[in-house]
């Protein structure tokens, strides 16, 4: 198969580049043809790799891309999982190159989507396609790509539920997440949740002149900077009462394991031009970022932003804050935490409105299952050593709700970097973990379905 994949390296990678042009973002209802367009790509590049039942599922929102491929309904079932959905790519002027004019340059991919998730999703096509035209698929494969990713899969459940049947598999595998480096391979084996939240302080009824005023009448910027500073304390530990009330605590011999993981503070810093680090006492950077809990400010606005200068007292000032939560939290318990308590810290002199947006809840996924070993081994096989299991930062709240819904666990089997600027400027996505990924993805298959007719 490395043959194969070699020989047709340069057309794997201009039909990416193909896929990458469509600026299919879903935040933005004036891209909708767009998505329409990256869906429609993929369904007929996956019936071209030799899928059968490549289709769109129309949804509430923006369709879903289905293909499988059934040789043997004794044989084991694979159902991966991606989205051809991208954040937005604001603000353009801080890229380098124009964020859907894809560019490879030091042997990496920019462009917005060419890590998350575009690239990995289409690592798994065109791994589909090479074991199909070397006739080496071991096992069934379902695909499942969806559009509104990033922005809460709000439809994903609802199709989910009512295709349990379609979608019954014995494992699923999602390449949305990263490696430790491309000399340390990794398997992430926990997720935290989300709860996001838009809030709006309001003041007068209009916007005011500051000299007539000013020290007269609330504003609503000032609240809202004092009322978002007083959710940490000294320690950076988030003043949210009951907060913490469910939060996991590892054990001393647990964080030492996490420990063990590579990685160098003075790099890390250097690579995002930091003089130091900063968050929650007691907790090294690796834990602060992935197995403790966090509150951050996304986005603050409010009042004259323009050119030159306007002295007014705005009538509103807004944030987008979310919440990054870890085992035993829930995103509706956190929803209602904050949305109390935002509003308690409120001063007489404002009316302040919380808007919850889409949450997702956090998971751990066993390390013991036939998924996470089948993808360890397939990794030693490609990278010639074994992956740290490793948990990561980010939120995918789906793979929670699969496997409530579908009873199914879930492999995190992602080839991506800390440093590929994902959901910032010049995203990036390396030549090397694109085509690494096309090579390790079939060592997958035959690993689990090795070890699947071992449990059987």
């Amino acid at each position: 198969m490395k043959a194969y994949i070699e020989q047709n390296k340069d057309r794997f990678l201009e039909e990416l580049l193909e896929l990458l042009r469509i600026p299919s973002v879903s935040a933005d209802l004036s891209f909708k043809g767009d998505v329409l367009r990256a869906a429609e790509f993929l369904r007929e590049k996956l019936e071209e790799a030799g899928a059968d039942n490549a289709q769109l599922f129309q949804t509430a929102g923006n369709p879903i891309v289905y293909a499988d491929k059934i040789i043997d309904p004794a044989l084991p079932t694979v159902l991966v999982y991606g989205h051809y959905d991208v954040q937005p790519a604001d603000p353009y002027e801080l890229w380098d190159s124009p964020p859907f004019e894809p560019v490879i340059k030091n042997e990496n991919i920019y462009a917005r989507g060419a890590c998350d998730d575009k690239g990995q999703t289409y690592m798994h096509v065109k791994a589909f396609e090479t074991m199909m035209q070397q006739q080496a698929l071991p096992c069934n494969v379902k695909f499942m790509i969806e559009g509104e990713e990033e922005v809460g899969s709000v439809n994903l459940a609802t199709f989910v539920k009512e295709n349990k049947e379609r979608l019954k598999a014995d494992i699923i595998v999602i390449s949305d997440t990263g490696m430790l480096a491309n000399d340390v391979p990794s398997v992430t084996t926990g997720l935290r949740g989300l709860s996001y939240h838009e809030v709006e302080v309001t003041g007068p009824n209009r916007d005011l002149h500051s000299g007539l005023y000013g020290g007269a009448v609330a504003n609503p910027i000032n609240i809202l900077c004092k009322m978002i500073a007083s959710l940490h304390d000294e320690n950076n530990h988030i003043t949210i009462p009951g907060f913490y009330g469910n939060v996991e605590e590892l054990s001393q011999e647990e964080r030492a394991e996490m420990a063990h993981a590579p990685f160098n503070l003075d790099a890390y810093k250097q690579a995002l031009d930091l003089p130091d680090v900063h968050g929650e006492a007691g907790y090294s950077t690796m834990e602060r970022n992935s197995i403790r809990p966090t509150l951050d400010v996304n986005g603050i606005w409010g009042g004259y932003t323009g050119e030159g200068a306007k002295t007014v007292i705005p009538s509103k000032a807004f944030a987008k804050i979310s919440m990054r939560l870890v085992p035993n939290q829930t995103s509706d318990e956190i929803t209602e935490l904050f949305q109390k308590h935002f509003e308690s810290i409120a001063p007489p002199s404002v009316k302040v409105v919380v808007k919850p947006h889409h949450g997702g809840e956090p998971v751990v996924t066993p390390t013991t299952s036939a998924g996470y070993q089948a993808a360890a081994k397939a990794m030693e096989d490609t990278f010639g050593k074994k992956p740290v299991p490793v948990r990561s930062g980010g939120s995918i709240p789906i793979v929670a709700m699969f496997k409530s819904v579908l009873e199914t666990d879930t492999v995190l089997m992602g080839f991506g970097l800390d440093s590929d600027a994902i959901h910032s400027p010049n995203e990036h996505f390396g030549v090397f973990n694109f085509m690494k990924g096309i090579e390790t993805i079939p060592l997958f298959y035959q690993h689990f379905a090795a070890l699947h007719t071992k449990k059987d």
